[in-house]
């Protein structure tokens, strides 16, 4: 992974090899089974859980391991994704993690030929499913990342409808170093950043500052770290703000119509502009502007008939 030049090009690779050790998820603690058994016997929860204000907070749980996203966390995180998601009290998600990293992505030592194609295939098709449900899902996802995510953790930060990262976080998709190309972190990606920028990410792992994420699009804001959690939680507060079932529709049907052809996306988006003129919380806002109150939700998911 050593890049060209000088100093510049020592930097970088001190960088990349710290990056590549992540998705590894290589420790100083032990053999190569130790934090495997460790974990085994942990009380402690891959994931933790907790909702306040609308809010739900999901952390991610193993800093030891890097938070790799093994099945084992992939199935943790899905739990509690869809745990009450209907909930009218439920209004914002945010996923953070516990560490420096934020997560290295999938759990290298799942992937060897000892587990075999069947293992390998449920780890993927779990991984696949956890990315499109954080996109599914009725309320926005927001990722709140203080450190490094590569590979399937670069993933998730992608999949997420919003994401904030602290000055030093970085992001990056090494697989192709170690011979496993990072085909499905990909499909994110490439619809985050643009396609060259996807295209260099994947075919060298060099790793994206925050501040380069930033200017392609992967990630929403970069804040300093000491205010990583007062300006996520101010995101999260003014969508709890807006009306639940108008948030819904309108990330449902943003997600849509971005997979349409331009005609096809404004006949999608008018339709479900005259749908959410038809919500109870539509004529509510709108009767709030225009007697100059501040409108009061319902909240109510409802069925819109077209």
């Amino acid at each position: 992974m050593t890049l060209p030049g000088s100093k510049c090009g020592k930097v970088k690779a001190v960088m990349a090899r710290a990056l590549l050790l992540a998705a590894l998820g290589v420790t100083r603690l032990g053999g190569s089974g130790s934090l495997l058994s460790a974990r085994r016997f942990s009380s402690e929860p891959l994931t933790v859980r907790r909702q306040e204000a609308g809010i739900r907070r999901i952390i991610l749980n193993n800093p030891k391991k890097r938070n790799a996203l093994s099945l084992s966390m992939l199935e943790s995180l899905r739990e509690n994704i869809l745990a009450d998601v209907d909930s009218e009290d439920l209004r914002v998600i945010i996923i953070s993690a516990e560490g420096p990293v934020f997560s290295s992505g999938h759990d290298l030592k799942e992937l060897t030929s000892v587990q075999g194609r069947e293992h390998h295939t449920k780890v993927f098709h779990t991984c696949s499913e956890v990315m499109t449900l954080i996109q599914d899902v009725p309320i926005p996802v927001i990722a709140m990342v203080n450190g490094v995510a590569t590979a399937a953790g670069c993933q998730l930060v992608a999949s997420c409808d919003i994401a904030v990262a602290t000055e030093k976080s970085s992001f990056a998709t090494p697989g192709v170093n170690i011979g496993l190309f990072c085909s499905t972190p990909a499909v994110a990606i490439g619809r985050a950043v643009p396609r060259k920028v996807a295209m260099e990410m994947l075919f060298t792992g060099s790793p994206l500052s925050a501040q380069e994420a930033l200017l392609h699009g992967l990630i929403s804001k970069v804040v300093p770290e000491e205010r990583l959690e007062e300006e996520t939680l101010a995101i999260a507060q003014r969508v709890c703000r807006a009306s639940r079932p108008v948030v819904a529709l309108g990330k449902a049907t943003f997600q849509r119509q971005m997979a349409q052809g331009r005609d096809a996306a404004y006949a999608t988006a008018s339709k479900v502009m005259v749908d959410n003129l038809a919500l109870r919380d539509g004529q509510e806002g709108i009767r709030a502007f225009l007697e100059k109150r501040k409108p009061v939700w319902s909240h109510k998911t409802e069925k819109v008939h077209s």
